[in-house]
Formats: structure tokens, C-alpha cells, sequence
């Protein structure tokens, strides 16, 4: 990106008309510091991207004359960048008298310039697996009729089809296209209770979950029928366990275990991916034996100080750890899906922290994916933290020159098998 892009500040009224400053200039937020977006991670708004107003947040820019940031009375606009892409900065607002934080979105910064938007990011991941431009409606819900009818009576089935037509889940989707990764939901329950939990939340905790949990326990049986029947539709199939609408699904590896059993005697191909918060280790090689083929395992940081204040689990981060340990003795891939917030994750302290975790344990993989919560909020589960930030760029290039065995990405890769 060329250095004499300097995009304007963006902010909007309180109808929601967003305007340009003519003179004030972008801000990005990294960690507790202001300060203008480098040149090297200024990219146009992606596609598939939206754009969201903050309200009581004020906006803030910086004078170019003057060198002083400036605060506006109109409202801080932030944008939600499209799957496959990382922030390297979040917006830079002032709070008013805000009365509960913002909904569980990233809050990424974005700019003006030239008739176009422009954020502060780095496409991680070419895979188009969460691109839905040129896909009509009605090809979606034409697989989601056709999955009904060759499983009628499979609740799985009945639940995902919904995710896809009424809450337009990217996963559920791409399973009534049969095409890309086929979501397992299984488990009701969780072991954590984190900060950001996006389908359980207390209700003193000032914002809703931005979807409900599976709400019974499927069996071994119904979970094989959606993995031969997503098998037989798409390319290269992927199977994950533990998505967004239920809780860990290690809670239930028996059930998972005896599913996958069932998938791989019948000759079952694919990458089969539990996603989870690595708690329970003895799980790992039964799963393993059954014929799982990855884990990946979420992390807010590699430093247990600022990992148990944001899961608040009842279990330690010493079995994290172990779980990672078991599964590449097990010979099976894994990943940290590493929930990433600028100013945080690449500061120094955080990357010689990780560093240390992947050259231990060999991790294989690590997917960039955006920490959605208010920044404020999540800044104070940490009130002593306080470091510089290296930025995306250089975090990236740090850990690729150390453990250069590492791949990056957003979505679980497939492996075959």
C-alpha cells in the first residue's frame, strides 16, 4: 500500500449516516495506545464486509497540522472485516456514558480515501470457503430441502437446516451446498465460562449471545448419517465438532468417539476436526484411535495469567497444554484457532510467550481469527497490562523466522485422510 494513502476519519450521525471528515485523519487502536495505521497494513474494505455504528462512542481522528487528536461529538464508526482476514488495528473511540458494551463483534478500524474504505488488516486465508457473493438464496435452501428429504427424522439434520435458512450460519451453509466443512454440533454443556462465549451469557453480563446452543444430545448414529451424506456432496469433505451454537464438545468425546467409529468402518474419508478448549487430555487417544484427524484447540493467549481471566474455566491451563501434548503424541495435526486483538497478541511479551508453547509442543498450525469483544472490556480482564505492540506485520514475521515449520490461515485445512 502506498505511503501517501492517508485515509480520513469515518463517523456517523444518530440516524446512521456515515460521513467522511474532510480533514481529520484515521486512528487505530492497538492494545491501550492511539496512533495512525502503518502503510504496510492498509488494505480496501473486503467484500462481504459490514460496517457498524458505535453508539456513545465518540470518534476520534488526528489533526495532521497539529499533531493532537481530536474528538468528535458524533458517533465512532467500526468495521467487521469479512472471514479470512485479521485486524491489525481496532477502532479508536471515546465512551460517552455507555450503558452495556458493545455486541461480540471485532471492532476493526476503518478509514476514507479516494472514494473507498479502507481498514487496518491482512487477508490470512485465499480459501473462499465463507464467500457467498454469487451463490443464490435458493441454490442454499434448494441443499437444505434435499438434506431434509434424505434424512427426515435425523434432529441434526433439522437443527443445521435451520442455522442455515433462518440464522444464515456460514457452516450450515456450506453444508446444504455440500461443499467445504460439514458442522457437528454436539455438546449442551461447556467447562468454561468465557467473557465472549457467543452462545451463553449470563444475563448480568450486558449483552446477549449471538445465538442459542443445540438444544439436545444427538447420537452417535445421527452424527455418521450427516458425515456419509456430506462425504457423498462434497470435494475434499471436512467434519468439525464444536461450533459456535454449542458448548466444548470434549464434554461429549464418548459420543463423538462412537460417531467417528461408526463414520470410518463404513470406509468414512475426510479430515475429521474437533474444535475445543483442549480441557480434558485423557479424551485424546480414544478419539485418535477412533480415527479423529486434527484438533484445534482456542486460545486468547499463550501466558495462563491472561488465558483464565478471559475462559474462566474449571479446569487449569496445565491440561491445555497436556491435551496439545497427547495429541501430537498421537500423530494428529494441530492448530490454535488464536483469537487475536491487536496490541495484545503482538506485543512482545505475548509472542515470546507463544513462541515458547509452539517450539514445546510442535503446534502445526495457527489460525488468526479475530477476537470479538468490546475492546474495552476485554483491555480490563488485564488492568496491568500494559506493552508496546510489534503490529501484525512483524508478530507475523517473528514467528515464521523462529518456528518456520508454522502455517497460517482462518479456517481448518484439509488434510485428507
Amino acid at each position: 500500500m502506498s505511503e501517501k494513502i492517508r485515509p480520513h476519519l469515518v463517523f456517523a450521525d444518530d440516524e446512521g449516516n456515515i460521513y467522511d471528515h474532510p480533514h481529520l485523519l484515521m486512528l487505530v487502536r492497538r492494545g491501550k495506545e492511539w496512533g495512525l495505521p502503518r502503510p504496510d497494513e492498509l488494505i480496501e474494505l473486503p467484500p462481504e464486509s459490514s460496517l457498524y455504528l458505535l453508539p456513545q462512542r465518540k470518534a476520534l481522528g488526528l489533526d495532521p497540522d497539529s499533531g493532537q487528536v481530536e474528538v468528535l461529538e458524533e458517533n465512532a464508526v467500526a468495521a467487521f472485516v469479512s472471514p479470512g482476514y485479521t485486524l491489525s488495528g481496532v477502532c479508536a473511540f471515546l465512551e460517552k456514558n455507555p450503558q452495556k458494551p458493545l455486541p461480540l463483534f471485532a471492532y476493526g478500524a476503518v478509514g476514507f480515501y479516494q472514494d473507498k474504505f479502507y481498514v487496518a488488516a491482512k487477508k490470512v486465508d485465499k480459501d473462499q470457503r465463507q464467500v457467498f457473493l454469487n451463490i443464490p438464496k435458493e441454490k442454499i435452501a434448494q441443499g437444505a430441502r434435499q438434506l431434509l428429504q434424505l434424512l427426515p427424522q435425523n434432529r441434526l439434520i433439522q437443527h443445521l437446516t435451520r442455522c442455515a435458512l433462518t440464522y444464515s450460519c456460514p457452516a450450515a451453509k456450506n453444508l446444504a451446498l455440500g461443499r467445504f466443512e460439514a458442522p457437528l454440533p454436539t455438546a449442551q454443556r461447556c467447562n468454561a465460562r468465557c467473557i465472549g462465549c457467543i452462545s451463553l451469557q449470563p444475563e448480568d453480563s450486558g449483552f446477549p449471545a449471538t445465538q442459542k446452543r443445540i438444544s439436545f444430545r444427538p447420537k452417535p448414529q445421527e452424527i455418521a448419517e450427516v458425515m456419509e451424506i456430506h462425504a457423498k456432496r462434497a470435494k475434499n469433505p471436512i467434519f468439525s465438532f464444536g461450533q459456535g451454537c454449542e458448548g466444548d464438545p470434549l464434554t461429549e468425546w464418548k459420543i463423538i468417539t462412537k460417531a467417528i467409529t461408526l463414520y470410518r468402518k463404513k470406509k468414512g474419508h475426510g479430515t475429521i476436526n474437533i474444535n475445543t478448549n483442549g480441557s480434558i487430555p485423557e479424551a485424546v487417544e480414544p478419539l485418535a484411535r477412533a480415527g479423529l484427524t486434527s484438533f484445534r484447540i482456542s486460545l486468547n493467549s499463550a501466558q495462563e495469567q491472561y488465558y483464565l481471566p478471559y475462559y474462566r474455566p474449571n479446569y487449569s491451563f496445565a491440561q491445555v497444554l497436556e491435551t496439545i501434548k497427547e495429541a501430537k503424541k498421537h500423530n494428529l495435526f494441530v492448530s490454535l484457532n488464536y483469537l487475536f486483538f491487536p496490541g495484545f497478541n503482538d506485543t512482545e511479551q505475548e509472542t515470546e510467550a507463544l513462541l515458547d508453547l509452539l517450539k514445546t509442543y510442535q503446534v502445526d498450525f495457527i489460525q488468526l481469527r479475530n477476537l470479538n469483544l468490546d475492546p474495552n472490556l476485554y483491555l480490563s480482564l488485564f488492568p496491568q497490562f500494559n506493552s508496546p505492540s510489534l503490529g501484525l506485520h512483524n508478530f507475523l514475521k517473528r514467528i515464521k523466522k523462529e518456528c518456520p515449520w508454522i502455517k497460517f490461515g482462518y479456517f481448518n485445512p484439509y488434510l485428507g485422510n
